[in-house]
């Protein structure tokens, strides 16, 4: 319990570290727009502003997945952590859109921005979200992934403005500028749609990719007091925190202490394979549910 505290402490304070550091990065990006007449600087100050909120609002559903349970959300506010790598996902499909929209016009109209200023910006750009974005690629929850991708979103633009400034102080080839951009963009997107389908996934109470549940049922079985197991079910509260629940069919001999002990022995096995909530539903041989054992 110890380390879940201190795991998820450390998230909510790379969150915060990173929604500080986008919105302060934001509000200078603006003013470098207007000064180097960029376009392009001006329409990825609007996209960090919709990271800003996007970090903010993962920030605030970080700490509310802290608080512990009530009769209302008996298994806590973990799953408030998901809904937020949700909206962040949409956010940023949506923010990757209206850049290709904004972009793909100017690959017959290209204008020549102030080249010199745009290099120091991408110089100072490629710093800070990369920091961010490093300080949060270590996150383990969904939430963590999604924001990650904002940022490493904008270090990879601002990569590419920096490799565009450096070409077109030698060559006047503006039309570097939006296909580059196109191609981020469309690689930003593919990642998007495979983290928004992962968080669909728990949404959807799928079983969690780390978890085979034969496997599982294999592990139990080998337990000599077990006769058999049915009715399994594994499911994610936020893509980290695992759930089990499952009938355990054992000896009919068994004393109530006996069938206390199984318990014990399957869910310490269970919690070595990652699962840190475990459901059991004892029945001895002789009476087995049928009908009405569940979905």
């Amino acid at each position: 319990m110890g380390h879940q505290h201190k795991r998820t402490h450390s998230s909510t304070d790379n969150i915060r570290l990173a929604f500080f550091l986008n919105l302060a990065f934001t509000i200078v990006e603006f003013l470098g727009g207007i000064y180097t007449n960029s376009l392009a600087i001006a329409a990825d100050a609007m996209h960090d502003l919709g990271d800003s909120f996007s970090l903010g609002l993962a920030w605030y559903f970080e700490r509310v997945a802290r608080k512990k349970r009530t009769p209302t959300f008996s298994f806590g506010y973990r799953r408030f952590s998901l809904l937020a790598a949700l909206i962040n996902a949409l956010i940023l499909f949506v923010g990757v859109l209206i850049i290709l929209v904004y972009t793909i016009p100017k690959l017959t109209h290209p204008e020549p921005p102030h080249v010199r200023g745009m290099l120091a910006f991408a110089i100072f750009g490629i710093i800070v979200n990369g920091w961010a974005a490093y300080k949060v690629s270590h996150g383990k929850t969904l939430n963590e992934r999604i924001v990650s991708w904002h940022l490493i979103e904008d270090v990879l633009g601002w990569v590419a403005v920096l490799v565009i400034s450096i070409v077109m102080m030698f060559k006047r080839i503006y039309i570097l500028d939006p296909i580059l951009s196109i191609l981020i963009s469309v690689f930003v997107l593919w990642n998007v749609f495979k983290n928004l389908k992962k968080t669909m996934f728990v949404f959807l109470q799928a079983s969690p990719d780390s978890l085979d549940v034969h496997a599982l049922e294999h592990t139990i079985l080998k337990n000599p007091q077990v006769r058999a197991v049915h009715d399994t079910h594994t499911w994610s509260l936020d893509g980290e925190y695992h759930l089990f629940s499952a009938h355990i069919v054992h000896l009919s001999t068994l004393t109530l202490s006996e069938i206390q002990e199984v318990k014990i022995n399957i869910k310490e096995e269970l919690a070595q394979r990652g699962i840190a909530h475990v459901t059991l539903e004892m029945e001895s041989e002789s009476v087995i549910c049928k009908d009405h054992c569940g979905v």
